[in-house]
């Protein structure tokens, strides 16, 4: 009987070389779908908002990440002064600001809406 079972068993070698590398496909297509679907928007979304951050000046409507909202009143390397009512102002690091709502008018845009007026 113990012959009989080993006859039925197959060939040792029959699961090869091309056998590892099949078992690795599955992996390897996982990876790819979850860097197109999930990797490369986050650093995407991050590269944007560091340029959001980094662009940010004297004058700007904010929201932080807690949902204040202010006007930006001075800025420093890493930290962010805050006016957020008459006379009551925070500071907070660069990095906690979500959004920007508008930018502040710049010079020359100020002086077209005056030249509007005028006429």
């Amino acid at each position: 009987m113990i012959n009989t079972a080993f006859a039925m068993g197959g060939k040792a070698g029959a699961g090869g070389a091309g056998g590892g590398f099949t078992a690795f496909v599955p992996l390897i297509l996982m990876f790819v779908i979850f860097y197109f679907l999930l990797i490369r928007p986050q650093q995407k979304k991050a590269k944007e908002h560091q340029k959001m951050i980094d662009n940010i000046k004297k004058g700007d409507r904010v929201i932080t990440s807690g949902g204040i909202h202010g006007t930006v009143t001075s800025l420093g390397d890493t930290s962010v002064s805050i006016e957020i009512a008459e006379k009551v102002k925070i500071k907070l690091s660069r990095g906690n600001i979500a959004a920007l709502l508008n930018a502040a008018p710049a010079a020359s845009d100020k002086k077209n809406k005056k030249d509007k007026k005028d006429k």
